[in-house]
């Protein structure tokens, strides 16, 4: 299983890192960024799910930052999770009526560190809409992370916290070349699935299967002792 992740993930990285597709910071190791995130994100913004959604959750990643800027320009409350949730209070919360920079900049990482108001798991509220990261996807909602598997952590974290349930809306954005054939990705438990894919050309609305892939909060039996260490809020939450 992890064999078969990682050749997929070379895969879509070399597919993705051709000139006319990638973007700065490039694409091996990362969740790409590509040509035309705005594009895609413009499209996502004209859907009914986003344009019913108050609130935000998103990945801190360069490919979804046009997303992000178009949310709070929207008016939108933004949650984005600190990179690797390396933090006590692993999510900051950014509301666009106290912003005193551009949407743009607090839509950056560093923007968001400054902007933004970090905040513990008991501080989160509900959220209405959740932007993933994602290497690949498929048109059935199986989609592939980077390997290091903090979307599952983040997902698994903020279903804890009450801030996604099975009524939050997963969607993310991506180039046409990070989407494969369904059947492609390699799927464990711990896998959740989307709900809506955006690329620059088109909108793939995803058949949820009940609630396949929405595991119920942290798995355990499956974070090693050096993982839990790593992450502040698991450190502390660990049973």
């Amino acid at each position: 299983m992890l064999a078969a992740k990682a050749a997929l993930r070379e895969e879509i990285w070399a597919a993705v890192a051709v000139p006319g597709v990638a973007r700065f910071p490039g694409a091996d190791g990362r969740i790409p960024n590509f040509v035309g995130a705005e594009a895609a994100a413009e499209l996502l913004r004209g859907l009914g799910e986003w344009q019913e959604a108050t609130t935000v959750k998103a990945n801190p990643d360069s490919p979804q930052l046009p997303v992000r800027q178009r949310a709070l320009e929207d008016g939108k409350t933004v949650y984005m999770a600190v990179p690797r949730l390396a933090s006590e209070a692993p999510f900051f919360r950014l509301e666009p009526e106290a912003l005193e920079v551009s949407p743009r900049r607090a839509a950056s990482i560093t923007g968001a560190a400054r902007a933004g108001e970090p905040v513990a798991l008991d501080a989160l509220e509900s959220v209405d809409l959740a932007v993933v990261g994602c290497v690949a996807v498929s048109a059935d909602g199986a989609r592939l992370g980077k390997g290091g598997g903090f979307s599952d952590l983040e997902f698994a974290l903020a279903w804890e916290a009450g801030l996604i349930d099975d009524r939050t809306v997963m969607v993310t954005t991506v180039h046409e070349a990070q989407v494969v054939g369904n059947g492609r990705i390699p799927e464990t438990d711990h896998d959740f699935r989307l709900d809506v894919i955006v690329t620059p050309d088109r909108v793939i609305r995803c058949r949820r299967r009940g609630r396949r892939g929405r595991p119920p909060g942290i798995r355990w039996q499956e974070l090693t002792d050096e993982k839990i260490d790593a992450i502040p809020v698991l450190a502390r939450l660990r049973p």
